[in-house]
């Protein structure tokens, strides 16, 4: 069981070196993390721990802790590139998308509410010409922060 508890604690070292230190400890070039690695040995000590206090043949406990462990380094490596994919990269750009204004959008400021699925909050704007609060705008464009907004329909000309 000796054997099962150093590889086990082991593994714990390499999880929390791995995650104090944000995966200093990557093996092949980022193939494999220090987190999935650490939480496979974890896993292989543990299990081959319970086998043998289970009353198992000393092969079958390093057998099924093998088993196990590669699972879990597969498993935790798949959930780590899947949450690094997922990881906020350069922002969706508004250009395109319609919304309304909150406030009457000048030439210089005013704020809108667009209608994407990233956008929760409301936008400063502006716009070459003024647009009344409550008016279906569509962005031209992103300055910075701002969108440059005009207006979804033309005004009625008089």
């Amino acid at each position: 069981m000796l054997p099962f508890l150093i590889v086990g604690g082991i593994g714990l070292v390499l999880v929390l070196i791995s995650l104090v230190f944000d995966e200093i400890l990557d093996f092949l070039d980022g193939a494999l993390s220090g987190t999935a690695v650490g939480s496979a040995l974890v896993v292989f000590g543990a299990s081959g721990a319970i086998a043998v206090s289970n009353g198992l043949p000393e092969w079958s406990a390093y057998l099924i802790s093998a088993v196990v462990g590669i699972v879990v380094l597969v498993g935790v490596q798949l959930l780590i590139r899947s949450l690094r994919r997922s990881e906020d990269g350069t922002p969706s750009s508004p250009v395109g998308l319609y919304g309304v204004t909150r406030s009457t959008v000048t030439t210089t400021s005013g704020e809108v509410s667009l209608d994407g699925p990233h956008e929760i909050e409301t936008r400063l704007a502006f716009a070459d010409e003024t647009i009344p609060r409550d008016t279906r705008i569509r962005v031209i464009e992103l300055q910075g922060a701002r969108v440059r907004v005009e207006r979804a329909t033309p005004a009625p000309e008089n």
